[in-house]
This record gives C-alpha cells, sequence and structure tokens, in this order.
C-alpha cells in the first residue's frame, strides 16, 4: 500500500495472507506462540521486513490473533503459572 492510495482487494488479500503466514502458518512456529518471549521473537523475526517505527504495533496485533490475548494478558498468565508451580 500507498500513503494517500485507496487499499485495493489485492492489497486486502495479500495483507490477509501475511497476517495468516506469521499467525498460523510457517512464520507461527518460527515466532512459537503462546511460549515466554513470543512477542519478542516476532519483533526480531519481522524486523528484517517491517520498519522499526511499525513492527511493535504489527507484534502485538499478531499476538492478540494468534494467542487471543494481549502481550499483557499473556505475561500475567504465564506468570500465575510459574507461581502455581512453585
Amino acid at each position: 500500500m500507498v500513503a494517500g492510495r485507496e487499499a485495493s482487494p489485492q492489497d486486502i488479500q495479500n495483507t490477509e495472507r501475511l497476517m495468516r503466514y506469521w499467525t498460523t502458518g510457517p512464520g507461527s512456529v518460527r515466532i512459537r506462540w503462546g511460549t515466554g518471549n513470543d512477542w519478542y521473537r516476532c519483533v526480531h523475526e519481522l524486523g528484517r521486513y517491517v520498519p522499526d517505527s511499525q513492527v511493535k504495533g504489527l507484534c502485538e496485533r499478531l499476538h492478540e490473533r494468534a494467542t487471543g490475548m494481549t502481550t499483557a494478558e499473556h505475561t500475567k498468565a504465564l506468570n500465575a503459572a510459574k507461581a502455581k508451580k512453585a
């Protein structure tokens, strides 16, 4: 997409295809959603392709889409599980 230009149906399809790749496809295997530090792995992996000013927000959206939780909610759940084991 280009700033100032309306998104075409093809742009929308391509964006959705990339979102699926990183949340449920081969990209998700590299990120390992639902495990500790998944958001950081996302930033590292996608930082190769996405500008620094956008990658963290994109990874937050991908994290929520992949896990059903924001990163804050996920961190809280992981810490609660660790505390329960201790």
